[in-house]
C-alpha cells in the first residue's frame, strides 16, 4: 500500500527548462558563445549545472574557469527564478487527487535550498507541500538513499509504503536503494525513452494521473 508520493522537483513536477536555459544562454552570451536551443539543452537539466555548460560550451569547456561559470548561470538563475516556470500539466489534479486520498506529499531535490524554497513559493501548486529535503540539507544527496528517507521519516511513513517519481536514473537509483516504489516522469527531462527503459524502474508513467492507479 502507498501511503506517501514523494516528488522530484525539476522535469517531475516543474518545467523549469526556460528559465535554466535562459541563465546557460545568459552565460554563453557574456563569454562571446553561440546560444543553445531548448531542445539540446533540456535532456542535460536533470543532471545540474555542470552537464548544461558542458552542453552549451562543448569541447571549449576546458578553456573556461568551470567553477565561476556554475556560479554566474546560478547568479543569473536566482534572480530569475520563475519567470516562465510552471508545473506539468495535470500535475495540480494529481496533488489534488491525493490530498483528497489522505496519502502525504513531499519534495526531495538535488536543487540547493536557496534556489528551492523561494521558487516552490512562487508556484501555487506547490506551495502547500511542508516537506521538502534539498540537495544540501544533507552531507549527501541522490543517488544516496537517505534523503528520501529523510522525508519519509518526516512523513511519518515506512519508506516501503512511498513511491518516488523522479526522471533520471539517480532518482530511480536512490529509490531502489530506499526501498520505495520507483516511478520514471515520462513527460520529464530524460535524455530518451529508451534510456529512461534502462533503468529498470517500478513504474513508468505518462502522465502524471497516471500515479493514482498505482496506489
Amino acid at each position: 500500500m502507498i501511503n506517501a508520493v514523494l516528488f522530484d522537483l525539476d522535469g517531475t513536477l516543474l518545467d523549469t527548462s526556460e528559465d535554466l536555459g535562459a541563465a546557460l544562454n545568459h552565460v554563453l552570451a557574456m563569454n562571446n558563445m553561440a546560444v543553445v536551443e531548448k531542445a539540446i539543452y533540456s535532456s542535460a537539466i536533470s543532471d545540474g549545472v555542470a552537464a548544461m555548460l558542458k552542453v552549451g560550451f562543448g569541447d571549449t569547456l576546458h578553456q573556461f574557469d568551470v567553477n565561476q561559470l556554475r556560479q554566474s548561470v546560478l547568479d543569473y538563475y536566482a534572480d530569475n527564478l520563475a519567470k516562465h516556470s510552471h508545473c506539468f500539466a495535470n500535475i495540480g489534479a494529481l496533488l489534488d487527487s491525493l490530498r483528497k486520498q489522505n496519502i502525504k506529499v513531499g519534495i526531495m531535490t538535488n536543487k540547493p535550498e536557496f534556489l528551492t524554497l523561494p521558487l516552490l513559493k512562487q508556484i501555487p501548486e506547490l506551495a502547500m507541500i511542508d516537506i521538502v529535503v534539498c540537495g544540501d540539507t544533507l552531507s549527501v544527496a541522490k543517488p544516496h538513499p537517505e534523503p528520501l528517507l529523510l522525508v519519509a521519516s518526516k512523513l511519518g511513513v515506512d519508506p516501503s509504503q512511498c513511491m518516488y517519481v523522479g526522471d533520471a536514473e539517480r532518482d530511480i537509483i536512490a529509490a531502489k536503494s530506499a526501498k520505495m516504489k520507483s516511478a520514471v516522469a515520462m513527460w520529464g527531462f530524460i535524455p530518451s525513452e529508451q534510456v529512461a527503459k534502462s533503468w529498470n524502474a517500478d513504474l513508468y508513467l505518462t502522465n502524471p494521473l497516471d500515479a493514482i492507479s498505482h496506489i
